[in-house]
């Protein structure tokens, strides 16, 4: 097996460019959750990456992404400007995150990913777009959450049809498992939200279970949640509904 490894940006210094920067809370955040070492939700495997996509990220990982560290980061620097900010964990090919974006621009949206071909096409899409408020951290999301996030900083959380490793002896590779998401909640404000869609009916069970028995969260309604506005339905979804498949939403807020 080829193990693509995650391209990190360089330290842009000029103006318009990310700047290096803390939070002060950076100790608490790593300190929190010390880095016991975790069953990988991913694996690395020989995948297409297009000339465009290549190009996309060799010369605008600068400008748009973050390299990981093991020390949190101030948004309001980061961004450029206060705002609530939004983490989103594996974004694929960047569609529904460059639409979601476009239509909440007041908020800021930090995307982890850890594949080429994805971090390419929404760097891609961000130049194309023009979108200020999308950064990126090709990065492992468990180490990025433990390490780079400080507690109570993030206003919501994005998990979109994470990998639903359907073999029951996978299913301790799911990334939404009670430590994962109890180091989530730990990063929310009060208030904030965690919003988690798949169109696997077993990992939706196990998302309600788990989502559900940590005590610093909520749901926001009685079981499964109707899919919000701001949450596109994508082609691949959509062409699944029409076949009869069905697609689950949940929203749980962090006890104030």
């Amino acid at each position: 097996m080829t193990t693509i490894a995650p391209m990190n940006a360089t330290e842009p210094t000029s103006p318009g460019q990310l700047t290096d920067s803390t939070h002060p809370k950076a100790n608490e955040a790593s300190a929190t959750h010390p880095g016991p070492s975790h069953i990988r939700s991913f694996v690395h495997r020989r995948s297409h990456i297009t000339p465009g996509q290549k190009e996309a990220l060799d010369s605008l990982m600068p400008l748009w992404a973050r390299p990981y560290r093991a020390a949190a980061l101030d948004f309001e620097q980061v961004f450029g400007r206060p705002a609530a900010t939004i983490l989103e964990i594996g974004f694929g090919m960047g569609e529904t995150t460059e639409k979601i974006a476009t239509t909440r621009a007041d908020d800021n949206f930090l995307c982890v990913e850890v594949f080429n071909a994805g971090v390419g096409a929404l760097l891609k899409r961000i130049e194309t777009s023009g979108l200020q408020n999308i950064r990126i951290i090709q990065h492992d999301a468990v180490e990025v959450v433990r390490d780079m996030i400080a507690p109570d900083s993030l206003a919501g959380i994005h998990i979109y049809f994470p990998d639903p490793w359907p073999k029951s002896r996978h299913h301790k590779r799911r990334l939404v498992q009670p430590p994962f998401i109890a180091l989530l909640a730990s990063r929310l404000a009060p208030g904030g939200y965690i919003h988690c869609a798949t169109d696997w009916e077993n990992y939706a069970e196990q998302m309600l279970a788990v989502l559900g028995a940590e005590s610093s969260l909520e749901n926001s309604c009685e079981g499964y949640a109707p899919r919000p506005d701001f949450r596109p339905q994508t082609k691949f979804e959509t062409r699944g509904l029409r076949l009869g498949h069905g697609v689950w939403d949940l929203i749980f807020t962090r006890k104030k």
